[in-house]
């Protein structure tokens, strides 16, 4: 059998299999402000249908070898990447290990750690919130006039702390600096420093910072911050009423057709069922635990608080899935969008500080980046059209810096992407 026929017989069996999903799982709809959203429920995943069988093409060996010495060069164990086009999800493959002490390769179905692409998630929930009138961007977030008016968030190192406003905080720009450290990567000295007999939770966390002294009058300058993003986390819980991850899932990710993206957890034994194992550089060393028990934890498992994270940086998810979301924020009707068209301008607008993006602006690529000790991701939506994510479940030396590297990779390696014949595409969107 030529290799051509066995791809076409692949994609077939696939197409058929997914119909009949279609079909047993037909999505309700309900109206939200004049919009009909739509919900579904009880839906698998397209990660339990992808295969990288499905994206072994002739036309992007070429891709696949350039991205294979990537991985080589940057001793990468293992990546996967998802492209979207017109619509369609073209490519989803997985290269390297998912797992290699258990001998598990690598799928389109595997899930990462995201880092602060989950960033772009809680942008897109505050968004909407606005849409429903919940909030506002102008809304002061501390103070008597604030969201977040609570007993436990009325003490301030800085009285400038009841000037923050919501959109400050989505820009990186509410005077938050990182003088002793980012609160959400120092949960250990945290403890040490206030003298605390548990891990400090989301609440402690904010009124830590908030008895700290801001970097800068609000509005006035920038400063990118995780712990901008869970103060909104906050932000969206109370003024939604619900769980922070249950509210993103049912109102913004399940109406995308995003059902597997989920809070991470901090250890191995916790991982999801298709969860990656993360590694760290070959020269890595253990740290003390984040929780100040006294351990000495590989960063990656147990030296960080990744569940602390939650909207700076706590989702897992694929590329497929991750991709599709993109593809439901981005203004293009080809996907039905969970925001309104002056929403998506509003997050986009503003190339120098975007909302939720680290890059936006019309006519231009939007740009979102994410790092963490055995992740490196990048998202993007490239001003032809076509959405891409890659992701590695690997640390390079390079740190933040590495989603640099992935980018200019991809846009090396993508060069025949765009001319790639439509016999060759396949659609599960």
């Amino acid at each position: 059998m030529t290799r051509n026929r066995k791809t076409a017989l692949i994609l077939l069996a696939a197409a058929v299999l997914l119909s009949i999903a279609a079909i047993a799982l037909q999505p309700s709809r309900k109206t939200d402000g004049g919009r009909d959203v739509e919900i579904r429920e009880d839906c698998l995943s397209i990660n339990a249908f992808l295969s990288n069988d499905m994206s072994s093409i002739e036309d992007a060996e070429e891709l696949d070898s350039y991205i294979e010495k990537f991985m080589k060069r940057w001793e990468i164990k293992g990546s996967s990447l998802a492209v979207i086009k017109d619509g369609h999800l073209i490519y989803s493959k997985g290269y390297g290990w998912a797992d290699e002490e258990n001998g598990v390769r690598m799928s389109p179905g595997n899930i990462f750690r995201i880092a602060s692409l989950s960033k772009l998630i809680t942008a897109t929930a505050v968004m909407q919130l606005c849409e429903r009138k919940v909030l506002s961007l102008d809304d002061k977030v501390f103070g008597p006039d604030g969201i977040l008016d609570c007993p436990q968030f009325r003490t301030f190192g800085d009285r400038r702390m009841k000037d923050i406003t919501v959109d400050q905080l989505l820009r990186h720009q509410a005077g938050f600096t990182m003088h002793r450290g980012d609160p959400l990567f120092t949960t250990r000295e945290i403890i040490i420093w206030e003298k605390l007999d548990t891990v400090p939770d989301m609440d402690r966390v904010i009124e830590y910072v908030l008895g700290e002294r801001l970097g800068y009058t609000p509005g006035t300058g920038f400063c990118y911050s995780n712990v901008g993003y869970l103060i909104l986390t906050k932000v969206i819980e109370v003024c939604s009423g619900m769980d922070y991850e249950e509210y993103c899932q049912e109102n913004i990710l399940r109406p995308a057709g995003c059902f597997d993206m989920h809070m991470a957890h901090n250890l191995y034994e916790e991982r999801y069922s298709n969860e990656v194992r993360y590694y760290e550089t070959h020269d890595a060393t253990p740290v003390p635990a984040f929780d100040n028990s006294g351990d000495t934890l590989w960063r990656r498992y147990g030296g960080s608080n990744i569940e602390g994270l939650l909207g700076a940086g706590g989702w897992v998810a694929s590329p497929s899935e991750f991709a599709r979301f993109v593809a439901s924020i981005d203004g293009d009707p080809v996907i039905p969008d969970v925001l309104s068209a002056s929403s998506v301008r509003k997050m986009t607008e503003n190339q120098v500080r975007p909302i939720g993006w680290v890059r936006a602006g019309n006519g231009r690529d939007w740009l979102r980046t994410g790092t963490l000790a055995g992740t490196s991701a990048v998202a993007k939506k490239e001003a032809n059209g076509c959405i891409w994510m890659f992701v590695t479940n690997t640390s390079s030396w390079k740190g933040s810096r590495f989603t640099r590297y992935i980018d200019r990779m991809y846009r090396t390696a993508s060069a025949k992407v765009h001319t790639w014949p439509k016999q060759d595409l396949f659609s599960i969107m």
